[in-house]
């Protein structure tokens, strides 16, 4: 299926009339604001009292660049000297960062040990110094900068490309998908509690290089994530909603003994979806699991294409009982759906096209983020029971039907009326203080960067109608990190930078490259990885 590309919607009216035409809703605004009163540029108060500058984030983004001992090299300097660059005042973590050697996701991946400890400190002072040669040197006092912290769960390739894995259940899709046997051994509770003892270590030592907060984090079908959907586990990490997320609950108090007044985040995939595969045509399908409802996607309705928020909203309350405010909404997993995760137009190497629109894709997770925000800074609702299921009963958002236009499931989520400031749909959700003090948690919207020139557009009508609170720059920081700042200035943007979604920066990884982003980024274009990258992308090479 072949859908229309962003980059051929030049105004403010085509876009609209695009996503019309797709039948979903985008918030937006006509015109960016800039100065000191324009959404984006308006500070954020946490509850401790740190006042982060603006509402741009850096979403955690990492190069497989690391060295063998999990130290940064010159390319992870880069990569956060541009995060520095960027002109956001939220770093959300970085990048992810093991807890441990076997947790880590490729060989390459930052670990945060004694020996690493100087490193990341170094890695650290490369952004700010970057940030105060760009914007001067006070402006690192409302630059709010975490660590995220993982074990990679199932997806551990700690020596090299063969999985190794850490499980929590076995999952009837999962592991007949990865090769793994009905029988794999799964953790045990007392590894389990090791594993909080090293995420306890790893936080003590984040606070040590400066970080002002970590990320505990919990998405993309890594430790952390899995944990929420262990429904078949037995014992007091899996079952009921208790027990999934008694991990997190652990995890920060053992963060707080070990680390006192550092602050804790939590990126979480808020929603999931049954694996794809390549169909027809190599067009993304469901994978099959047999009889019954899909009980093995927090977030998800049953149906394995298709979202409820109730347990979302019972761990958004849970984050706010733990004193936890900053979250970040994201959903699914890049290992096998990464059209939900991080909608694009161009597959990576060893995925599927997608069989949807991409904007689809964004409007989803902008609906799931806007409904969680509302519900951060509102009403109660207590945490669903369980059910025989396996599934958490309560409220269901319906998908729509599949359309000509390319739409392909997702939750509805009934439309605004257009409104005189250019509003083009989305749920309704009243505006909050510009300082976002007290109330409640603090909400990262993301994948956004299919947006592409409309990122900015869609992200302040987010800040200005109370639909989140950080509008998060994810592959987009790859290619265009300085989006942010000439936003802010009112500055053109820089078409020629702008991520268009190729995947380059997946596929180079998932074939034992480096990530960059190699069509826009001068630097990657020049590197022998981009070489090899066109020989693998040929046909009959990947």
């Amino acid at each position: 299926m072949t859908y229309r590309r962003v980059a051929m919607l030049k105004t403010p009216a085509q876009f609209r009339e695009h996503v019309a035409g797709l039948g979903i809703d985008l918030p937006f605004d006509e015109k960016i604001e800039i100065g000191p009163d324009a959404p984006l540029a308006q500070p954020y108060t946490l509850p401790g009292g740190f006042t982060i500058g603006n509402r741009w984030c850096v979403l955690p983004m990492e190069g497989w660049d690391g060295t063998p001992d999990g130290r940064p090299s010159e390319l992870t300097f880069r990569r956060w000297e541009r995060f520095g660059l960027s002109g956001a005042k939220l770093i959300f973590g970085g990048e992810a960062t093991a807890v441990r050697h076997d947790g880590r996701a490729n060989p390459n991946q930052l670990i945060i040990n004694e020996e690493t400890l100087p490193d990341l400190i170094r890695l650290r002072e490369t952004l700010i110094a970057a940030h105060t040669a760009s914007f001067g040197p006070a402006s690192a006092a409302d630059l709010y900068i975490g660590l995220q912290l993982t074990h990679s769960g199932r997806f551990s390739r700690p020596n090299g490309k063969k999985l190794e894995p850490w499980i929590l259940y076995p999952h009837p899709v999962l592991n007949r998908k990865f090769g793994l046997p009905a029988d794999y051994p799964v953790m045990t509770d007392d590894q389990i509690s090791r594993l909080i003892e090293d995420f306890a270590a790893a936080a003590g030592r984040a606070q040590r290089a400066g970080f002002h907060f970590v990320d505990v984090k919990h998405c993309h079908g890594y430790l952390g994530h899995e944990f929420l959907s262990a429904f078949d586990r037995p014992g007091k990490y899996g079952g009921s909603f208790e027990n999934r997320t008694r991990f997190l609950r652990e995890a920060v108090a053992a963060i707080r003994a070990a680390a006192p007044g550092l602050g804790i985040a939590v990126r979480v995939s808020a929603f999931d979806f049954v694996p794809f595969r390549p169909g027809p045509e190599g067009t993304g399908v469901p994978e099959s699991w047999g009889a019954g409802s899909y009980r093995w996607a927090f977030g998800g309705d049953g149906t394995g294409v298709g979202v409820d928020l109730t347990e979302p909203k019972a761990f958004l309350e849970l984050l706010a009982k733990l004193d936890i405010a900053l979250v970040c909404i994201t959903g699914g997993s890049p290992y096998y759906v990464p059209h939900i995760q991080r909608p694009a137009l161009f597959p990576p190497s060893d995925g599927y096209q997608p069989p949807e629109d991409p904007l689809v894709g964004v409007a989803r997770q902008i609906a799931v983020t806007a409904a969680l925000k509302r519900h951060a800074g509102g009403e109660r609702v207590e945490p669903p029971p369980s059910t025989g299921s396996g599934r958490a009963g309560g409220e269901r958002v319906e998908p729509p039907p599949s359309t000509g236009s390319g739409r392909a499931g997702g939750e509805r989520v009934e439309p605004l009326p257009s409104t005189s400031s250019g509003h083009a749909g989305g749920e309704r959700v009243e505006p909050l203080p510009s300082t976002g003090s007290g109330r409640g948690l603090a909400v990262v919207a993301s994948a956004l960067s299919y947006l592409q020139e409309w990122l900015p557009n869609v992200g302040q009508r987010l800040v200005r109608a109370g639909m989140a609170d950080f509008v998060g720059l994810g592959r987009m920081a790859l290619s265009y990190p300085q989006m942010a700042a000439d936003s802010l200035a009112g500055r053109p943007l820089q078409r020629k930078h702008i991520c268009r979604t190729f995947s380059d920066c997946t596929t180079a990884p998932r074939n034992g490259l480096v990530s960059g982003c190699y069509p826009l980024d001068e630097f990657y274009k020049a590197r022998p990885e981009a070489e090899a990258l066109e020989k693998l992308k040929k046909p009959g090479n990947g």
